[in-house]
């Protein structure tokens, strides 16, 4: 079918870049390999062998540029019976305004091959002969596309996407043997599972999807042999030698943003929306993996936390924690109701009185709305329930140290996980994001900042030490100037593995 199409790089070698050099010359080596490897690896019939490929780099390394070159080729090289539109779906109005200027741009520079074959669209570019044409738009304005076909569905930044309805609406035509899923993104935001670039992170990483190109550069994983031992700067900026700053630049930016945007942007590791109130390596490296719940064991003091819903849009959750021999605080159990909302929330109550009674709990405490609404249906199921005497922020801001400090291991549940990652400062308050929930990590946060004993400070139990807090907030600033403490020690593990070294 189009075994007889010239190649990409064949393509490319017609070409000038925006600043008129030629455009192989401002082309990577490993960016020619991976264009090649993308566009130009068939099967024995002639069709493509990659349908999806997944492209992860740092800032400034030429994602964007690729996708719409690919776009290029796919329009007006590309052999195809079914035709060579293109669809270039951006992250927001803002990006899909930056990727159609490129693609304009490209076009005047090349007045004599570009230009001879396509023209300028409001939001795109088109063949002259009208045979396919290149649609840049924001995702959302494509949501409606169902049953269009395209020779090339392209990702521009998939980051925050926090569910599948964008590629559903553009899943690619079965007929169309040719049909190529292109994907380009720094690492999500919402890190965990069934979030869209997270899951196919895992299957790339997996390896077991013939028909699916994982290229990605970060300060964690590196798919490249060539980069994958150099510096975790030099992983996720792979173009970094063709930068006119050299290194330079990435000092700079570490100087100039926030600790949380600068791995996001610039080495490619999964973020946090701004404004983001926990660190998320502290998070992810109190996470036990694959870690769901732990059984009760006797003789070990059990509390419970819940955090209650009326049943219409909200889950209600328990949690149920524990301190062990070494003062660490361990999350035994964290579960909602059955079922997704919206649910009858005797119900829930019935089955958390269940969990409790099961762990030897026989009182426990929720937050304010659960402490006054549901004190009764408790009762009913003969555990006493007591309203939390801190707001969500309060028990926020309490879990924030004793999280820095390692004092604290959490279950790999990844509602959990993603509600850590994604809550955020607004003033004064702690808060999720609109639209979000904060049901499980208001639970988990709740239980594992309770009194485990009766001399037991509220806040840590880390022996005198002061763990390691953001004093970026201002709330957290007010407390450690309540409690003095001895000089911060810091802890630097790699990963998970038990408390902190100064606890040995």
């Amino acid at each position: 079918m189009s075994a007889s199409s010239p190649s990409p790089l064949d393509f490319f070698a017609r070409l000038n870049w925006i600043d008129g050099r030629p455009l192989l010359d401002t082309m990577e080596p490993y960016r020619r390999e991976f264009m090649t490897r993308a566009l130009y690896t068939l099967r024995d019939d002639g069709t493509p062998l990659y349908n999806l490929v997944l492209s992860g780099r740092a800032k400034k390394n030429n994602k964007t540029t690729d996708l719409v070159l690919a776009g290029f080729y796919r329009l007006l090289i590309w052999d195809s019976p079914h035709g060579n539109d293109v669809n270039i779906l951006a992250n927001d109005e803002d990006q899909a305004g930056d990727d159609l200027k490129l693609a304009k741009k490209l076009v005047d520079a090349n007045p004599g091959t570009l230009g001879r074959e396509v023209y300028s669209l409001t939001k795109g570019i088109k063949r002259h002969d009208n045979r396919g044409e290149i649609r840049i738009l924001p995702a959302r304005d494509a949501l409606g596309a169902h049953g269009k076909t395209a020779s090339l569905n392209a990702y521009d930044e998939i980051h925050g996407y926090k569910n599948w309805d964008i590629f559903e609406a553009l899943a690619p035509d079965p007929t169309r043997a040719d049909a190529l899923q292109w994907i380009t993104s720094y690492d999500t935001i919402y890190s965990s599972p069934g979030v869209p670039l997270y899951d196919m992170k895992q299957l790339g990483k997996a390896g077991g999807d013939p028909r699916m190109l994982f290229s990605w550069y970060s300060g964690e994983l590196c798919t490249d042999e060539a980069f994958a031992d150099l510096p975790q700067e030099q992983r996720a900026n792979p173009s970094m030698e063709s930068w006119p700053e050299g290194p330079a630049y990435l000092e700079q930016q570490r100087r100039r943003l926030p600790t949380h945007k600068f791995r996001r942007l610039h080495l490619n590791l999964p973020g946090a929306p701004n404004g983001a109130f926990l660190d998320a390596d502290m998070v992810m490296r109190s996470i036990v993996p694959t870690l769901r719940s732990i059984p009760p064991e006797s003789g070990v003091k059990y509390r419970a936390f819940v955090d209650m819903s009326g049943g219409s849009s909200d889950d209600a959750t328990l949690a149920i924690a524990h301190k062990d021999k070494r003062d660490r605080l361990i999350l035994d159990l964290l579960v909602s109701q059955d079922g997704p909302t919206p649910f009858n929330p005797q119900r829930a109550v019935e089955k958390f009185a269940r969990h409790m009674k099961v762990y030897g709990i026989s009182k426990a405490i929720g937050d304010n709305y659960a402490g006054e609404t549901f004190k009764y249906a408790f009762e009913g199921q003969q555990i006493q329930l007591k309203s939390s005497p801190l707001s969500r922020t309060e028990i926020y801001e309490a879990f924030e140290p004793l999280l820095n400090a390692g004092d604290i291991e959490l279950l790999d549940v990844p509602k959990l996980q993603e509600q850590l990652l994604t809550l955020i400062v607004r003033g004064a308050q702690i808060d999720h994001q609109p639209g979000d929930h904060d049901d499980f990590a208001n639970a988990a946060a709740g239980v594992l900042t309770l009194d485990f004993e009766k001399n037991a400070g509220r806040y840590s139990n880390s022996k005198g030490q002061q763990p390691v807090v953001n004093l970026g907030h201002a709330n957290m600033k007010t407390r450690r100037d309540q409690r003095a403490r001895a000089t911060p020690t810091n802890n630097t593990r790699s990963g998970y593995g038990g408390p902190p070294p100064w606890r040995e």
